[in-house]
């Protein structure tokens, strides 16, 4: 027998989003890459059961799917993030949506998913970039506005960098975030500048499409090994930018804090 679905549960259903990732370095070496890339769109509900089936399955073996142990801090995900939220005085009463890369064949992993936090009446209030490193190392960005108000579809919200990513950059200067999605599609862009100016220019797009069967297949075979691609691309670009002698940066001690806030 079957696990129950999303609708048989009461919320609403996880979705896949096909798309891609582009990457763009401006500094001191030129250097680019775009790939075909998805990820799973999924309500704060789903993750909080066990469900779905051999193909794509919540907290369950599955090719494809997604955990909650691959998030937050070790506590139920809707506790860990009404505690960022409460911290930064902004009031997430309504849906709370994941879009974060799946685990495929049981392996993850995910260099930034985004928390998307309503309202009751729908409006978006917050939303908390999840950022994970090489070295095993999580840290969140809580994009909100500094009264808890609406974020207005495309505004640009900023956040201080102070989270080692890269062997490539330091830990300065800030990210710039714009986020366009609707119920089709899309888009995060997250550029990141130091003190000369734009130095990373990046971003994350896909459109929805339901999961069912004909969609698991295609995520499977037409994105084969997706996750292990992802670690694999990561240390192929690190590996070009350091035969091309861009300058190697120390890691510094994660910061004490697990939590940034940003600003508009």
């Amino acid at each position: 027998m079957s696990a129950p679905s999303a609708s048989d549960q009461g919320f609403a259903p996880p979705s896949f989003g096909f798309g891609e990732v582009r990457h763009r370095r401006i500094r001191p070496r030129a250097h680019a890459f775009r790939y075909r890339a998805f990820f799973v769109r999924a309500p704060l509900e789903a993750l909080e059961g066990r469900s779905g089936n051999v193909l794509f399955g919540m907290n369950r073996a599955a090719l494809i799917g997604l955990s909650a142990a691959d998030h937050g801090r070790g506590t139920p995900l809707r506790l860990w993030l009404a505690g960022l939220l409460e911290s930064a005085g902004v009031r997430a009463d309504g849906a709370i949506w994941l879009h974060a890369f799946p685990r495929v064949l049981g392996y993850a992993f995910k260099p930034v998913s985004f928390w998307f936090c309503h309202r009751a009446d729908d409006a978006l209030v917050a939303i908390v970039a999840e950022v994970n490193n090489t070295f095993g190392e999580r840290h969140v960005y809580l994009l909100a506005q500094p009264d808890g108000s609406p974020l207005p579809q495309g505004v640009e919200l900023r956040a201080r960098k102070s989270f080692h990513v890269s062997p490539f950059c330091t830990v300065e200067g800030r990210y710039r975030f714009r986020f366009f999605t609707d119920d089709s599609r899309s888009l995060a862009r997250i550029d990141h500048d130091d003190e000369q100016g734009p130095l990373l220019i990046t971003s994350l797009s896909g459109r929805f499409v339901p999961i069912n069967t004909f969609q698991s297949l295609r995520a499977l075979f037409s994105y084969p090994l997706f996750t292990f691609s992802v670690i694999a691309r990561i240390h192929w670009h690190a590996l070009i930018l350091w035969l091309r002698r861009v300058p190697l940066q120390g890691k510094p001690d994660r910061p004490a804090d697990p939590m940034t806030r940003g600003m508009p």
